[in-house]
């Protein structure tokens, strides 16, 4: 039998990655909010920070008309109910299904920090003693994202609506906590999407899986100097309506560290609208194929060709949680691994402290290419063939593990690891590992593709996570048919294994790897092991397991997972009901 979910008429979603490419929740809340916009129109309102003073954000195109009324107000203030002049602007987010979105300058609330904390303190027991770095500014966006809504929920007299305030994050918990307050009948959810002290507990290098029971989460806190984080997160999750996280791996961590289990799981799920249709599909993987095999052989004087297997991993630079390390350690063992048969291009594709791009790899890049086009063109035959061959095995350049040159080259993590393990790509090495350390957004100065067209050339992608409290980076893999490497620490793995029954295979399109807080050796082996199968299998194999992993992800479509949120919505709507009785 299928509940009768109650609907909320307006929806007020705030997160720090509203219009703010920053992480994966950026990911989760722009792809699924074309779902969410088709439903409702225009009745989901996203609010994010205003921080774009300098440069206007290329997710934002601001509309004066909209809501025009209300954005004088806004501007007024309201004496009435004490809500202060806000610098507001509307407009739209400029990913699919276009949603308003509100950004508003929360710099003129650090004056009033002090009261606003106090506030905290004695209505909810928030401890913001111990606040530093960014939890002072994500609270004064939380908080000026609550007086948002709370000025258009009166603006629009909505009390006889039923409407849905979601906070993402601990960074919104305050502006969450505000409107349970001022705004009891609106519904509140929080969705954590990592807490904030299992996250530091794993990227502390302590063992947080086996000993999970174990921990005090405000123990902890005071431990790791996490004190304010976590006593709004947890304070956040006790007092809202419904509390949510992103997989059933987060949810036993909320559990056991805030001491609330939480009322609903949200598997995050994908919008697939940008997925090349079959006719682009071919054309664009073949031209991102040719620019990575273009870059490397110009790294490392040599001419790869387009038999050589591409592998990469990417992320946060999270050198033990993304799984960088065990990835690297692995890549260093299938040097020497006799059942791999064809030569392996490994890309670390992980925004560093970088510095610019190297103009040595740009030259040489514009070298071959003017070369290449004067092999077409046919012109100056014997000397032009004899300039390209001795431009094609010129010597590799120096350093050739890197593309861009890093502010922090001798403290770096991934060099620091290869130059430990003797790894410099030298030419009869099976495996070289090259490390693309920016953002992969068309305009770094050496790929000049975005990041989903470069995926597509991949051959596999492996993403070896010690904690990932979902995982997009391999459900993107799948979606452009690349089977993955991830493992059952991540959410996404775990939900993979679920719909196969088993634990993930190759042949499944995602290879789960089971990974604890101990056996890392045995985890770089299996991908050791995995990507030597690869390399051996043929192309029919590959055609089916490339099918099977864009089956996987047809699965993870918003539309299959957004039932669980109006699951959320409706115990939310129905505490707030119960209370305005």
């Amino acid at each position: 039998m299928v509940k009768d979910f109650i609907k909320p008429d307006y929806i007020f979603e705030s997160s720090w990655e509203v219009c703010n490419k920053v992480g994966g929740i950026y990911t989760v809340l722009s792809t699924r909010a074309k779902t969410l916009q088709d439903e409702m129109k225009d009745r989901i309102l996203f609010i994010g920070p205003d921080f774009w003073k300098e440069s206007e954000s290329p997710y934002f195109k601001e509309d004066k008309s909209l809501f025009a009324q209300w954005q004088w107000e806004a501007k007024e203030g309201n004496s009435e109910y004490g809500i202060p002049s806000l610098r507001v602007r509307v407009g739209r987010w400029t990913v699919p299904g276009e949603p308003i979105a509100i950004l508003v300058d929360f710099t003129p609330f650090f004056e009033k920090k002090n009261d606003i904390y106090t506030w905290l303190w004695e209505n909810y027991g928030v401890d913001s003693l111990h606040a530093y770095g960014d939890y002072d500014e994500a609270s004064m966006f939380s908080y000026a994202a609550a007086l948002v809504t709370e000025s258009f929920y009166l603006h629009y007299e909505l009390q006889d609506k039923r409407v849905i305030y979601h906070a993402n994050e601990w960074m919104c918990g305050l502006g969450a906590l505000y409107i349970n307050k001022k705004l009891p009948q609106v519904g509140t959810v929080f969705t954590t999407h990592a807490t904030s002290i299992g996250r530091s507990i794993a990227g502390n290098q302590k063992p947080l899986y086996d000993y999970l029971f174990a921990y005090n989460g405000d123990q902890m806190a005071d431990e790791l100097n996490m004190q304010s984080k976590h006593s709004i997160e947890k304070q956040t999750a006790m007092f809202v309506d419904c509390f949510t996280t992103v997989s059933d791996i987060t949810a036993n961590e909320c559990k056991e560290l805030l001491d609330k289990p939480v009322d609903v799981v949200l598997p995050n799920g994908f919008d697939n609208s940008f997925v090349p249709k079959p006719a682009v599909f071919t054309r664009k993987r073949r031209a991102a194929r040719r620019r990575l095999l273009e870059i490397a052989n110009a790294l490392l004087g040599e001419q790869l060709d387009d038999d050589t297997l591409i592998v990469s991993t990417s992320g946060r630079y999270e050198f033990r949680n993304k799984g960088i390390d065990v990835f690297v350690e692995a890549m260093n063992r299938l040097l020497r691994d006799r059942e791999l048969t064809k030569k392996v291009v490994a890309f670390i594709e992980v925004p560093g402290w970088v510095g610019e791009p190297r103009k040595d790899l740009q030259e040489r890049l514009a070298a071959r290419r003017n070369g290449d086009e004067k092999m077409r063109n046919g012109e100056n035959g014997e000397m032009r063939n004899g300039e390209n061959e001795k431009m094609r095995n010129s010597s590799p350049l120096e350093v050739p593990m890197i593309t861009h040159w890093l502010h922090n080259m001798s403290h770096d993590n991934v060099l620091g690891m290869m130059k430990y393990y003797d790894m410099h790509n030298r030419p009869e090495d099976k495996v070289k590992v090259i490390f693309l350390p920016c953002y992969l957004d068309g305009k770094d100065g050496i790929v000049n593709m975005t990041y989903y067209d470069v995926v597509l050339g991949n051959d596999l992608c492996i993403y070896p996570s010690y904690y990932e409290p979902w995982g997009y980076t391999p459900l993107e893999a799948v979606a452009f048919k690349v089977p993955c490497i991830t493992t059952d620490l991540a959410g996404f793995g775990l939900w993979a294994n679920k719909e196969f029954g088993h634990n993930g295979e190759l042949k499944d399109g995602v290879k789960v790897i089971h990974r604890t807080d101990y056996n890392y050796s045995e985890v770089a082996d299996a991908i050791k092991d995995t990507v030597a199968q690869f390399s051996n299998m043929t192309q029919k194999e590959i055609d089916s397991c490339r099918k099977q992993a864009d089956a996987l992800s047809k699965k993870a479509l918003w539309s299959e997972f957004i039932k669980y949120y109006h699951e959320a919505y409706d115990i939310a709507l129905r505490k707030a009901q119960e209370r305005s009785k």
